[in-house]
């Protein structure tokens, strides 16, 4: 795999046609993605930890190219709090996507400026140029809420643009309501996790996702041309997907 500012390079040379977009696997469930472009991180995680199945690809001052980062949830492994910073100083012009209840808290405690960030919340959708993020309440463990504004801790992200459609589940179980969700749009790569969950786990303070065959049952429904299965900190790793994945999406 690819590491450092030949990773970066790797990301800057590739030319895609409409209808193709581009992967990068950071491990955990941290991607690069290329739509046209446009260079989208989704929950990148580039703090040394002991429990990590990879080591980090990349030092935050090296990222230059971001034109999104995408933070799923506050998390460490999806929104990785002491790196954010230096990520936003090394892309100066990134906007970095959060959930709209967490976007005023991130700013301040982070103190990065408020209009470096973007707040959605399931159901929203935003545009940035040639691609448009929209939100999709995700379930990690429970389908959390907060009571006062009923916005959603925790979410999904669809990436659409360059003619394909990318779902980013975040951690995620199967709720009520998520497939009819999803349907609404035809999507051409679903990211998904398949750690699981028990009470054991839970009792441990992991907290859980889908199963595999969950996964594989929401992806059946879904019917995309890719599907990425991934596990967490606290499952075991799985292979690395080609350290540059085109995929056709039309």
């Amino acid at each position: 795999m690819l590491t450092g500012k030949q990773l970066i390079a790797d990301v800057d040379a590739c030319t895609l046609k409409p209808g193709q977009l581009a992967l990068w696997w950071m491990g955990q469930h941290s991607f690069i993605v290329k739509l046209g472009r446009t260079v989208v991180y989704l929950d990148p995680f580039l703090t040394p930890m002991e429990r990590r199945q990879v080591p980090p690809l990349l030092k935050p001052d090296e990222v230059a190219n971001a034109d999104f980062i995408c933070g799923s949830h506050d998390h460490a492994d999806h929104i990785d709090r002491p790196v954010w910073p230096a990520l936003a100083k090394a892309s100066p012009n990134a906007k970095f996507v959060v959930a709209e209840l967490l976007r005023k808290k991130l700013a301040a405690e982070l103190h990065m400026p408020l209009d470096r960030f973007v707040g959605l919340d399931d159901g929203k959708t935003t545009a940035f140029g040639d691609v448009t993020i929209s939100a999709v309440a995700a379930a990690h463990e429970f389908l959390d809420r907060d009571p006062a504004t009923g916005q959603y801790p925790h979410l999904g992200y669809i990436l659409q643009g360059n003619g394909c459609t990318l779902y980013h589940s975040g951690d995620c179980c199967i709720y009520e309501g998520l497939q009819t969700r999803l349907l609404k749009w035809r999507c051409d790569v679903v990211m998904l996790p398949i750690n699981g969950r028990d009470a054991k786990r839970y009792a441990e303070g992991c907290i859980g996702n889908m199963t595999y065959q969950e996964a594989a049952d929401l992806a059946g429904a879904l019917q995309p041309r890719l599907t990425i299965p991934r596990t967490t900190t606290c499952s075991r790793a799985i292979p690395a997907i080609p350290r540059r994945s085109p995929t056709t999406c039309a």
